[in-house]
């Protein structure tokens, strides 16, 4: 996980009660039609595809701001008193990434310190707000983040307090569920609300494990998977994905994605002492689900530690894996590995979509999921088999003792890769001639052969940064055209591994002979090194593989007046949405703007000024008759972008 300063098994698992509801209950559960916005990703799918078309391409230009909530994450006079100066210094590090979503006319959105908020869906005027009073002391190495809730109705004909429910994680390693109604904890489910997540995962160090990503909720199961603070140690907590009851907050089941005991499939691919005691794994993005088949589909990251193998020796399943689980039991149904020995924080980022592809006239259905190397996997969700020609391709060998880096790794032929896939000392960019003998002399003296070259004592060059190609943003699905679109970053990193001295407990990755140092590459002036542009916005056809067109993305507001910055594009933060009226809206980029493109041709149509920076994803839903866009305006602290806590939404003129 990173954030700039981001087969047919069936695999034995822990079943702490009796089976779940059935495949047939899930699916009826979870049938909805999805005119509004109820699941983070628009429906449990993750298609960020909205039917809505009152805004559309002819009209878009003529939005303006309808209303503009606030959150209330500002004020700290309700915030207990702290044994430190954190009351504000929190702000450096708070990422307002959330995506609301809606039921009975209001919306429900999380904030980086995890308060949640019910906003009128017509005004956004606050209607109730629940507190957790998280410790601002707390050391936080992914920051104080939460991009969203999850809603659930008791379909069994429950009446009264907590018929629906915001369920959502704290970054302090609980899941709650409140009254969607009032905001008050629902008092059966765990103990008073709440349950203790931090249970059953190993050691688990203060303000280093929790949840930043929205439960997914299919039928009566809620699943959560969790935030690991990397680096650390080898021994972290435990990348454990649970399903409890939504009613009680029972356990139903529980998946460790390391397989711990011989017998069990992928055990091989780890050495036993790692298959003991190494942590990590963990899904940290938001997971997707097909309730029809009863799957729930799971992004894992890299094991522990990111950029030191030697303690984990093989390709180690289910790291880095889409692994698809059934949602009522939580045993593996297929999976599939994007990254073998992962030594370069390249996890699954972002969350998986649901998708349709066409194979001789007939629709296929599919699975998704975007990299941080800038690559594309799409696999039958039936069976994990791709759709799309994979190869297995060599890579460089580690030069580092103790290690052994996969031979080969997975890419993907169609879609082409999103991403360069090389970067020389020729490629140096800057605005000055110092930038650029700046950058080009960094460049020189990395150890670089490509991509996926292992890290190094003298330093190596990670391109695509660990930081993405695609990280959480991930991508959204129109379905009448099978076109994916999503954004990408191109940020050029490097990372060191430094020999540890006998006996020495200071560091990070501890438990191995190394410790490591890693940065983005940067010249004297704060620009990036790797040649712009930097963000951009990109569509592909699902039909053909074909990139169908490539926008650049924002602009980086201190390069404003620079003759060319505006095809530059800027670093951003926050996904696509996609409608039926043909447009694609984004925020995300660190100029503090939101944007529409034309699904088709990816021309920009319009763009308007946000209160703070948007790097989140927006939603849309229709009330009343009248279309809204909305947008989670608050910033990101590392990013640098103007910070507040503003829900901002568009409309036509009435």
């Amino acid at each position: 996980m990173f954030e700039i300063n981001a087969r047919h098994f069936v695999f034995p698992v822990m079943i702490a009660v009796a089976c779940g509801p059935s495949r047939d209950e899930l699916a009826s559960r979870s049938s909805e039609v999805h005119s509004d916005w109820p699941h983070y990703g628009g429906d449990l799918g993750g298609s960020r595809f909205s039917p809505l078309a009152q805004i559309n391409r002819d009209n878009v230009d003529q939005l303006r701001v309808a209303w503009t909530g606030r959150t209330g994450e500002l004020r700290h006079d309700d915030q207990p008193e702290t044994s430190g100066p954190c009351q504000q210094c929190h702000m450096s590090d708070s990422k307002f990434e959330a995506t609301p979503v809606i039921a009975d006319g209001r919306l429900f959105v999380s904030t980086p310190l995890n308060r949640v908020v019910a906003l009128h869906a017509e005004t956004g005027e606050l209607e109730w707000e629940y507190n957790p009073h998280i410790d601002l002391d707390m050391s936080r190495s992914e920051g104080f983040v939460s991009r969203g809730v999850a809603l659930w109705e008791d379909g069994e004909g429950a009446s009264g307090a907590c018929r629906r429910r915001v369920f959502f994680g704290t970054i302090d390693a609980n899941l709650v569920a409140l009254d969607a109604a009032t905001g008050d904890l629902c008092g059966d489910f765990g103990t008073d609300g709440l349950v203790d997540l931090s249970q059953g995962v190993g050691e688990v160090d203060e303000g280093q494990y929790g949840v930043t990503s929205p439960p997914l909720v299919i039928g009566d199961v809620v699943v959560v998977g969790s935030a690991v603070g990397d680096n650390r140690r080898v021994e972290m907590e435990r990348g454990t994905v649970r399903g409890f009851n939504a009613r009680n907050g029972e356990l139903l089941w529980s998946w460790d994605p390391i397989p711990r005991r011989p017998g069990m499939p992928g055990y091989e691919t780890w050495t036993p002492e790692a298959a003991r005691r190494n942590g990590g794994a963990n899904a940290w993005p938001p997971l997707s689900a097909d309730a029809e088949r009863g799957l729930v589909f799971v992004p894992t990251g890299a094991a522990a530690p990111d950029f030191y193998g030697g303690e984990r020796l093989g390709a180690n399943l289910y790291s880095n894996s889409l692994v698809a689980l059934h949602a009522s039991t939580g045993e593996i149904a297929w999976h599939y590995q994007v990254v073998h020995h992962d030594l370069w924080d390249y996890d699954i980022p972002a969350q998986p979509v649901l998708v349709t592809v066409v194979r001789d006239g007939v629709e296929v259905p599919g699975v998704a999921v975007v990299t941080k190397m800038g690559f594309v996997f799409v696999l039958d969700r039936e069976s994990g088999e791709p759709l799309f020609p994979v190869e297995e391709r060599p890579v460089p060998a580690s030069s580092v003792a103790g290690e052994e880096a996969w031979p080969t790794q997975p890419f993907p032929v169609v879609p082409p890769p999103l991403h360069p896939q090389s970067l020389s000392p020729d490629d140096a960019w800057g605005v000055t001639d110092e930038d650029r003998a700046s950058c080009r002399q960094q460049l020189e003296g990395l150890r670089y052969e490509g991509m996926f070259t292992p890290p190094s004592l003298e330093g190596t060059l990670v391109y695509p940064g660990y930081a993405g190609g695609m990280n959480w943003n991930g991508m959204a699905f129109h379905p009448e055209g099978r076109v994916l679109v999503t954004m990408v970053n191109r940020i050029a990193t490097w990372v060191r591994l430094h020999e540890r001295a006998p006996g020495s407990t200071s560091g990070n990755q501890l438990g191995t002979p190394y410790s490591m140092s890693r940065a983005v590459i940067t010249a004297p002036s704060g620009m990036l090194c790797a040649p712009p542009p930097w963000g951009t916005v990109i569509a592909v056809s699902l039909d053909s593989g074909d990139v169908l067109w490539e926008k650049p993305l924002g602009r980086v507001p201190q390069l404003a007046g620079v003759p060319g910055a505006e095809q530059w594009g800027s670093i951003g933060f926050g996904g696509p949405i996609v409608t039926a009226g043909g447009l694609v809206f984004i925020g995300a980029s660190m100029d503090d703007f939101i944007r529409a493109f034309d699904v088709e041709t990816g021309d920009m149509l319009w763009e308007a000024p946000l209160p703070a920076g948007g790097q989140a994803t927006p939603m849309t839903y229709e009330i009343n008759g009248r279309q809204y866009i909305v947008i989670a305006a608050g910033g990101h602290g590392r990013l640098g972008t103007t910070q507040g806590d503003f829900v901002v939404a568009f409309a036509l003129p009435e």
